[in-house]
């Protein structure tokens, strides 16, 4: 019993395994921007095209592999309890600026629908600083979106 315990701790953890991989991190990031989407109580037309958009042109995907990312990404949202695990892929799988940009991403899909949601501000708020992007920056980043979109 004590070495099975013992073997615990020796073997990789499947979260090592999993943020290594481009694919998980790709996953992650498309489910939580899928996360933010459902904050205000549904996903709108407006915000899927959104998503697939900004994942499409991030990740440099083809029509298939789009479609199989958004599919995956939905299931994985659905399916979580809590955003720690993708915003610990995200972390771990990228450089400081790839996640400055996924906070850009993130506002993207806020603003979808032309509103902040106070629920979207707080998913904002939690996931820079899970992500160790500083308020600062994320703020930068809320004011690009609202001028490319002309909310300001």
């Amino acid at each position: 019993m004590l070495d099975r315990f013992r073997r615990l701790f020796e073997a990789p953890s499947p979260t090592t395994v999993m943020s290594a991989s481009p694919e998980a991190r790709n996953l992650a990031v498309a489910a939580l921007l899928f996360h933010a989407a459902a904050l205000d109580g549904e996903i709108d037309q407006a915000e899927e095209r959104v998503i697939g958009s900004l994942l499409a042109k991030r990740f440099e995907l083809s029509a298939g592999d789009l479609i199989s990312l958004l599919d995956d990404a939905r299931k994985a949202e659905e399916d979580a309890n809590q955003i720690l695990r993708f915003t610990q892929q995200i972390k771990d799988g990228s450089s400081h600026e790839e996640r400055a940009a996924l906070l850009e991403m993130l506002w993207e899909v806020v603003f979808a629908d032309g509103e902040e949601h106070a629920f979207e501000a707080n998913l904002m708020r939690r996931v820079a600083g899970l992500i160790y992007v500083t308020d600062q920056e994320s703020g930068s980043a809320r004011l690009r979106v609202r001028a490319r979109l002309g909310l300001i």
